[in-house]
């Protein structure tokens, strides 16, 4: 995820700007080759030359991280945003491992962003300026939408948009293997299951017309789809959807605490 960040935020940053940081220095250079950027393993360069840190470690990392980096955060004396996109993870916990009062963005993003579709939620504290954040949504304009969320609607917003992706892929799997049950060859399937989940999803956002109602267009009386969507229902479909988000988000809960 955070490759894929970086690769949006170079297509509106010059290479010579950024910096990437790894404990692994080859990855970080690997990555920096591709914009002409910089590299380093040591997370303290980046902590006291950056403006905007991107914090792409995952939740148990954060306190070796901040125990190297939190006394340069805090001998700072120019404006920086951290940006923190670990779940679970509240923009009061990190405040208080960075041992300092700073602008701090909470991002939820998901793997579509790596082609430039991804949804990334956003929340901000209070020492966040409109200008900051206005620079961070340009930042990240090619990696996706962005949309501003209140922090205690971030974890329900991406048991949707963070794992929904996944529950697509299974139904986009499971229509292929409805198809080559009825004859065709998989790549068929695969093309067509997909490129049909990008149309119906495309027709949804430009319309802006609710499912329901397109799903009854495509639904013609004693037809094929309605015969379909009698057999999905048979199987319990919306209600094993709506728990599988709401199974993510329980399961988010949990991680917290």
């Amino acid at each position: 995820m955070g490759g894929a960040l970086a690769r949006a935020v170079a297509k509106r940053v010059e290479g010579k700007a950024l910096l990437f940081c790894d404990a692994d220095l080859a990855k970080a250079e690997q990555l920096a080759s591709e914009f002409g950027a910089s590299a380093t393993d040591d997370a303290r360069v980046v902590a006291n030359r950056c403006d905007c840190i991107f914090l792409g470690v995952k939740p148990q990392g954060f306190e070796a991280l901040f125990s190297s980096i939190s006394s340069v955060l805090q001998a700072r004396t120019e404006p920086y945003v951290l940006i923190s996109m670990a779940a679970g993870l509240p923009i009061a916990r990190v405040q208080a491992l960075a041992g300092v009062e700073c602008p701090i963005i909470r991002i939820m993003p998901n793997t579509p962003a790596a082609v430039g579709e991804g949804m990334i939620l956003y929340a901000v504290n209070a020492q966040v300026t409109p200008d900051m954040t206005a620079s961070f949504c340009e930042a990240l304009a090619d990696a996706g939408v962005l949309d501003a969320i209140s922090e205690e609607k971030i974890d329900a917003a991406s048991a949707l948009s963070g794992c929904g992706p996944a529950f697509v892929y299974l139904f986009a799997e499971a229509l292929s293997d409805g198809a080559v049950e009825c004859g065709l060859s998989r790549e068929q399937a695969l093309l067509y299951a997909a490129q049909t989940l990008k149309g119906a999803a495309e027709l949804m956002l430009r319309t802006g017309r609710h499912p329901g109602q397109l799903k009854d267009a495509v639904c013609s009386p004693g037809g094929t789809t309605i015969a379909g969507v009698h057999a999905l229902e048979d199987c319990g479909f919306r209600a094993a959807a709506m728990g599988a988000v709401v199974a993510a988000y329980e399961r988010t809960l949990e991680l917290k605490k």
